[in-house]
């Protein structure tokens, strides 16, 4: 005999309940944990990738995996924005252009944004405090928008590449394929399965694939090289890919300067995030 539609619905409706009151529970230990922080930070990105890829793999079902990213990041980002409020920074070089529908799907679709033409006023904004994230293309060879060449540098003031974004593939019409980084002043936290940006600055007496076979004897096997910018007559500035995280501090980076004179000047940090997890 069929089940009755009256009783599904009442047990739909009581496991509704069940989530709002775990949620409405979830947000008083958020009010513990802003009362711990006493001014700690607020946003951790390795700790939210953490949440998702535990959730991730123990889901069963066929409710969409995507889905359940989507869901946590409101989650996620409302409890965020109820201890500090957040804001973004987003590149729109002209509507419709897929960094807005990404930015809300990562931080959510309330958080406070101002959306901005050019790649170099999204990271100005981040830089000045004007915004909490700024939201940014993926660095391409050649691209005429080089605004990763404004992370480069020693002071611990400067903004960090926090995220890439979907953290899990996305749907239909949320951005079709589109790909882009966060940027915020946020500590850099490893999470277990990360990948590092390197700005390395080197003599172009230095080939590429020279480079690439230096950083991997030290332990910093690159996987992509993102762009390429000169950097004086004989000079250039590589942004590289590492697979790993790799600290400010990391042993590793100081092996990279073991180099004839003059062949590397300078190995930056320039960012790491947490590898999104495969569709």
């Amino acid at each position: 005999m069929p089940e009755s539609l009256d009783l599904l619905r009442r047990e739909i409706d009581r496991i509704d309940d069940a989530i709002h009151d775990l949620i409405m529970e979830r947000t008083a230990i958020v009010e513990r944990v802003r009362a711990a922080k006493r001014n700690g930070v607020i946003l951790r990105p390795g700790r939210e990738a953490a949440i998702l890829r535990r959730l991730l793999d123990r889901h069963d079902g066929h409710f969409p995996k995507a889905s359940v990213v989507r869901i946590w990041r409101e989650i996620i980002s409302a409890l965020t924005n109820f201890q500090a409020p957040l804001t973004l920074a987003v590149y729109m070089p002209e509507r419709g252009a897929g960094f807005l529908a990404l930015a809300r799907d990562q931080y959510g679709a309330y958080t406070q944004t101002q959306t901005y033409a050019s790649a170099g006023q999204v990271a100005r904004a981040v830089m000045d405090g004007e915004a909490s994230v700024g939201i940014l293309p993926v660095p391409l060879l050649d691209d005429d928008q080089a605004w990763w060449t404004m992370l480069v540098g020693s002071s611990p003031d400067l903004p960090r590449v926090v995220a890439r974004l979907p953290f899990h593939g996305p749907g239909a019409g949320r951005g079709d394929g589109l790909e882009a980084m966060a940027v915020g002043k946020l500590p850099l936290e490893p999470t277990g399965d990360d990948r590092t940006m390197l700005a390395v600055e080197c003599s172009n007496a230095l080939s590429r694939a020279g480079l690439r076979s230096h950083l991997e004897a030290v332990g910093l096997g690159p996987n992509h090289l993102w762009d390429t910018r000169e950097n004086g007559p004989d000079a250039r500035i590589d942004l590289i890919a590492v697979e790993d995280f790799v600290a400010a501090d990391d042993p590793r980076l100081a092996a990279v300067l073991e180099r004839p004179e003059g062949e590397v000047a300078h190995v930056h940090v320039i960012g790491a995030y947490a590898t999104p997890y495969p569709v």
